[in-house]
């Protein structure tokens, strides 16, 4: 039997762990973006990882599994040897997120809170999902945090008082209530409200003149009242259902439309603080605008009667709202009030984001009315059918004299006989 031939052996292998050979502070920063359980575990990875998850630059304090449901119990006495253990590093993000919570673990998570502001957290998170956990009514003091991210959470006046958060520039609330008739803030630059609840009597003061970015959505209960807000660059404002400043008429079919002698709503109280603006004043300084209210709600009507000047105010998108009435004075009005407008969306009874209609008209500097911004170039219709209630739109804007139409049915035009080309 011939000997059988040797083969070649195969070149060894060189095993390199490059994750390890990274610095200590990448690696920190690397685990900071593990749930804190995961992170601890890396401590049997080899001696040198040991100690390394106890110098992590962020810390997140949720469960394992993203789409699982954690409650507080099952977090607790983890976290409690966590908060022992590390060491006192600067924190620069922290997350805590659960799903459910018992009364007495409140204390637990108000503690987590102050143990992240006292390790000079800049952007802190705390999301509950089912439940409103009761923040303590004492006023955050950080001259570090930047951030501030809230969702399920009943937020009280002391803590929405941010005269010792210096740098506080970003916050969000989400399904918060909110027990307090002010929020305050010398720095805070981006203010978002979705879908809160507030249910006192008084309207809730929202003092940020440095606010560059607003969004209030689906806010439930009296409207707030904008303090002024210079700075302000854009605002998405959408009242809904839940928003108390309603027409009491207007399930009868019968809109006041903020006439002196119509229902309770609809007509400015002596002691509600805002007989002149509630939200238009407030940001009237802004160059990009949403404004998006229900059919019933008043309080834009109101505002309307003493409607301010938007000197800075470039795009708009309306909705219907803006469109009632049989001379459409709402969108008559602010047009006439915002003198460099140059671009303007009406979203007519259709959500988005797509629309089956869509119009995009432009204008004659040549015949332009004197009472319509000279910047005006575009205007854009959007909606999913054209029925009487856009054919009233449209009517109104032949008055700016459009040149050019893009349109995706020619149904209006047929109807209107307008004198439009269409393309170019």
């Amino acid at each position: 039997m011939p000997p059988r031939k040797k083969r070649n052996s195969a070149p060894p292998v060189s095993v390199t762990d490059r994750i390890g050979a990274l610095p200590d502070s990448i690696l920190h920063h690397v685990l900071s973006f593990l749930p804190a359980q995961a992170a601890v575990r890396t401590c049997v990875l080899a001696r040198r990882w040991r100690h390394l998850w106890r110098y992590t630059t962020g810390l997140r304090i949720v469960g394992l599994e993203e789409e699982g449901e954690y409650i507080v119990k099952d977090l607790h006495k983890f976290v409690e040897h966590l908060l022992i253990l590390r060491e006192r590093t600067n924190l620069d993000t922290v997350q805590i997120k659960f799903s459910e919570f018992c009364e007495e673990d409140q204390p637990c998570v108000n503690l987590w809170v102050r143990f992240a502001v006292m390790c000079k957290v800049r952007a802190l998170t705390l999301h509950i999902s089912y439940e409103h956990l009761y923040l303590e009514d004492l006023p955050l003091v950080s001259r570090h945090l930047r951030t501030l991210d809230l969702a399920g959470v009943s937020l009280q006046k002391t803590f929405l008082d941010f005269a010792s958060c210096p740098v506080l520039e970003d916050l969000n609330m989400s399904y918060c209530i909110i027990n307090a008739c002010r929020i305050s803030s010398c720095s805070l630059k981006h203010l978002s409200i979705y879908l809160c609840s507030y249910d006192l009597d008084c309207r809730i003061h929202i003092s940020t003149p440095c606010l560059v970015s607003l969004k209030i959505d689906h806010h439930s209960g009296r409207t707030p009242f904008l303090e002024n807000m210079a700075l302000l660059e854009s605002a998405h404002v959408y009242l809904g259902n839940y928003c108390k400043d309603a027409c009491l008429n207007h399930d009868s079919g019968v809109f006041c439309g903020a006439n002196n002698n119509t229902c309770q709503n609809c007509v400015p109280i002596e002691d509600d603080c805002s007989r002149e603006y509630v939200l238009l004043g407030g940001i009237s300084n802004a160059k990009h605008l949403k404004l998006l209210p229900e059919s019933k709600t008043v309080i834009f009507a109101r505002d309307l009667k003493h409607c301010p000047t938007f000197t800075k105010l470039k795009t708009l998108l309306l909705n219907e709202y803006w469109c009632d009435g049989p001379d459409l004075y709402p969108l008559a009005c602010i047009l006439k009030n915002s003198p460099v407008l140059e671009k303007l969306t009406l979203q007519l009874f259709s959500m988005g984001p797509n629309h089956k209609v869509v119009m995009k008209g432009s204008y004659s500097s040549m015949e332009r009315p004197s009472a319509i911004s000279e910047h005006l170039n575009m205007v854009e219709v959007k909606c999913n059918v054209v029925d009487e209630r856009i054919l009233k739109v449209l009517k109104f804007l032949t008055a700016f004299n459009i040149r050019k139409l893009t349109i995706n049915t020619f149904l209006a035009l047929y109807i209107l006989k307008l004198p439009f080309k269409c393309g170019d």
